[in-house]
């Protein structure tokens, strides 16, 4: 009998036609499958200048160690500490490592699938016939033509949001930074309140004594003598609360550093030896490439641009090639012969017919999303702008007062010893010495607090323009922060 050829014609047909179909997809997919264009980000109205900045031959921009300049060994200790030991920052730092691990899975529905199978089975009759023993294996390839995009557009938004936390991490680096040397200035400024304080007690006891000696010869009366006792007492009440300030201050300070409050203290015991620094505010558009958390919100928006390409292409049909080649066999030893070997090569195309209109509501809130963060980064960049602009207005108010309270100062110390030295000649009474010793300790207690302010509003004005910190495509996420 003449065997018909037909059969193994058309299969060998079907295959190639098949193939021929599988690259020509593969081809378009190509051609078609382009990366979505990512937006750039809304232009932002910026004022050309600041209002109160002042002149720039002696100022600098603020570098990556920008905490260096306020001349403490002991402050560089302990920021360099808290960027390695800061729990916050560690928390910061896995959300990095999360969100490259996301970005890798993205990237992986671009590449094909292959899987290996196998199986064994072997047949027992229960009644007559013999044993008989089947096993199969083979290589099974899968890939999904990105015709529309969809794929390389998860990519891009897994990649925009691994650089949203990663700004988001430099962001939380220069907020614990700061954190540290503003705690730091505050933990000197109470000490040197404490010594101011120590020093006001040490004085009125000098004066009673003197009212002691003017009341056994008959100078002085035991109102005047009740009144400087009271005195003693005031100034002698105020040490315990400041010390439990300083504790305080100290304990949030090793809270910054990821230390226990017991076993941590800090050295240094005054603000004498620390330097003010001067910060050059460079142009408020500068703030768009040196501020972290407007980098982030920038990427944020990426991550929503690619969102929507990703939602638009979900409406469309996916078209996806599957190839496999194996080998099945009754007889195991002769498993891999050529005539037991399988080859299937497959296309699909899946479209979305009636789904409620579930992907077309995912579409529009991928929309709207977008449009939210348009607005976030427009009012990011706003209150980065408003935020330099007050650090500088404090800066310069601040030296106002610290002048003028100067001055101040110098009277007031002027008076009390004039007041003691009246006193003591008989010339003036016990109530001239307590009102100007008084204010003396009220102007001194002043002057300690503007002195703390204006350090901490150069932190401020280091932290609104961003720090020393500038994008650097290059560096290494797991890598200290230095901000």
């Amino acid at each position: 009998m003449t065997q018909c050829p037909s059969a193994p014609v058309f299969t060998r047909t079907r295959t190639v036609s098949a193939l021929l179909s599988a690259l020509a997809c593969a081809i378009l997919a190509g051609c078609a499958s382009q990366a979505p264009i990512a937006e750039p980000p809304p232009k932002v109205d910026l004022p050309a200048g600041w209002t109160v900045a002042g002149p720039a031959h002696d100022q600098a921009w603020p570098d990556h160690h920008w905490w260096q300049r306020f001349g403490s060994t002991e402050l560089t200790h302990l920021v360099d500490e808290g960027q390695s030991s800061n729990l916050e920052l560690a928390g910061a730092l896995a959300r990095v490592r999360q969100a490259e691990a996301e970005a890798r899975i993205a990237g992986v529905s671009l590449l094909p699938a292959a899987n290996v199978y196998s199986g064994a089975s072997r047949a027992m009759p229960i009644g007559s016939g013999s044993a008989s023993t089947s096993a199969e294996g083979g290589l099974q390839v899968s890939y999904e033509i990105d015709f529309w995009g969809k794929n390389k557009a998860g990519a891009l938004s897994a990649e925009a949001s691994l650089e949203a936390n990663r700004f988001d991490r430099e962001t939380v680096a220069l907020t614990v930074t700061s954190g540290i040397v503003s705690t730091y200035l505050q933990v000197l400024s109470l000490r040197d309140r404490l010594a101011v304080a120590r020093g006001h007690v040490a004085n009125a006891e000098h004066v009673l004594a003197l009212v002691e000696a003017q009341k056994r010869a008959g100078a002085a009366s035991s109102l005047d003598l009740a009144r400087q006792r009271s005195a003693v007492a005031q100034r002698k009440s105020d040490i315990p609360d400041l010390m439990q300030q300083e504790r305080e201050a100290q304990s949030a300070l090793a809270i910054l550093l990821g230390k226990a409050p017991q076993s941590f203290s800090v050295a240094q015991q005054g603000l004498d030896t620390i330097t003010l620094p001067e910060v050059f505010p460079g142009l408020p558009s500068e703030l768009l490439s040196r501020r972290p958390d407007i980098r982030r919100a920038e990427a944020s928006l990426a991550a929503a641009d690619a969102n929507v390409a990703v939602a638009r292409a979900n409406l469309f049909p996916s078209i996806s090639l599957t190839g496999a080649m194996g080998a099945q066999s009754s007889a195991l030893l002769s498993l891999l012969n050529a005539p037991n070997l399988v080859a299937n090569v497959s296309t699909s195309l899946m479209a979305p017919i009636f789904d409620g209109g579930r992907l077309k509501r995912e579409r529009d809130l991928a929309i709207a999303r977008k449009q939210e963060l348009v607005q976030v980064y427009r009012a990011t960049v706003i209150a980065a702008l408003s935020e330099v602009e007050s650090a500088l207005g404090q800066i310069r108010s601040l030296d106002e007062q610290q002048r003028l309270k100067t001055t101040e100062l110098e009277e007031a110390r002027q008076a009390s010893d004039l007041a003691e030295i009246r006193y003591q000649a008989g010339a003036e009474d016990l109530m001239t010495v307590l009102d100007t010793q008084r204010a003396l300790s009220d102007v001194q207690n002043d002057m300690g607090m503007l002195k703390l302010k204006r350090l901490q509003a150069t932190v401020s004005l280091y932290k609104a323009l961003g720090g020393g910190w500038q994008s650097d495509p290059g560096q290494d996420s797991s890598a200290p922060a230095k901000s």
